[in-house]
């Protein structure tokens, strides 16, 4: 074995063993406060209450939690247990990721593309947290401002805005040494199977969870039918750049 595989077995092995310790200790803090209040101050809800009220919330976000593992994993890397114990994933961590793979010319799926990803995610993390402390220090100071019809009308266009550049980047080139040609394709039976189960009232709130795990395969073999027959292409960068040269 290599010095090289051996640094990378052994660093894979430490991103696991403390990946998985710190997921532990995560679920057991969010078990064990709630816990500990209900006991402090007597108010400790029975079985049949906690069943009641959580199993519609169970059935909701169960499906979300296994889409969001097996869609984002594949970006994120061993960065993932530091994602899903930080959160908001799809509204921060993911726009990190994919911007500073960019940014470092790496690739998906590659051990320097998960270097790249674990300090992105980090670096989104700390900032995050520090932002929180400012804010909390600074909500009574600032509440007239946060609550002005300016801020509130402002606060309507975060998720559209995020939503619309990442679009964006995925439409781009991307990074890597690769570029995918035409790879819009692959999402287009989604978008229409997902469309008409909209409009026809099939596809209601709260199965959106269920939604992306049905899209998923759906969406892997498509890509791959298009990519068979040549309609999605696969190429390396250097080819593109130098036919748009040769143009």
């Amino acid at each position: 074995m290599s010095k090289e595989k051996y640094k990378l077995d052994e660093y894979n092995n430490w991103v696991h063993r403390f990946g998985r310790i710190g997921g532990f200790i995560a679920i057991a803090y969010m078990l064990a406060i709630p816990f500990i209040i209900g006991i402090m101050y007597d108010a400790l809800p029975t079985m049949s209450d906690v069943l009641k009220g959580g199993i519609g919330v169970l059935v909701l976000f169960i499906p979300i939690g296994i889409s969001e593992v097996i869609s984002y994993t594949p970006i994120l890397g061993s960065s993932s247990y530091l994602t899903f114990l930080t959160g908001n994933i799809l509204n921060l961590k993911v726009p990190c990721v994919l911007n500073a793979l960019k940014l470092s010319n790496t690739e998906q799926n590659t051990h320097e593309g998960d270097a790249i990803a674990t300090v992105a995610v980090a670096a989104s993390s700390i900032l995050t947290m520090l932002i929180i402390m400012v804010g909390v220090l600074l909500i009574v100071p600032l509440r007239p401002v946060l609550e002005s019809p300016v801020v509130s009308k402002a606060t309507a266009y975060i998720l559209p805005a995020l939503f619309g550049s990442m679009l964006l980047g995925f439409i781009g080139k991307g990074s890597g040494e690769y570029v995918i040609e035409n790879k819009l394709l692959a999402i287009l039976l989604p978008v229409i199977i997902v469309s008409l189960t909209t409009m026809f009232g099939i596809l209601t709130s709260g199965l959106e969870g269920i939604a992306i795990i049905l899209m998923l395969p759906i969406t892997l073999i498509g890509a791959r039918v298009l990519w068979k027959k040549g309609i999605i292409r696969v190429k390396k960068r250097e080819e593109t750049n130098s036919k748009v040269k040769e143009n």
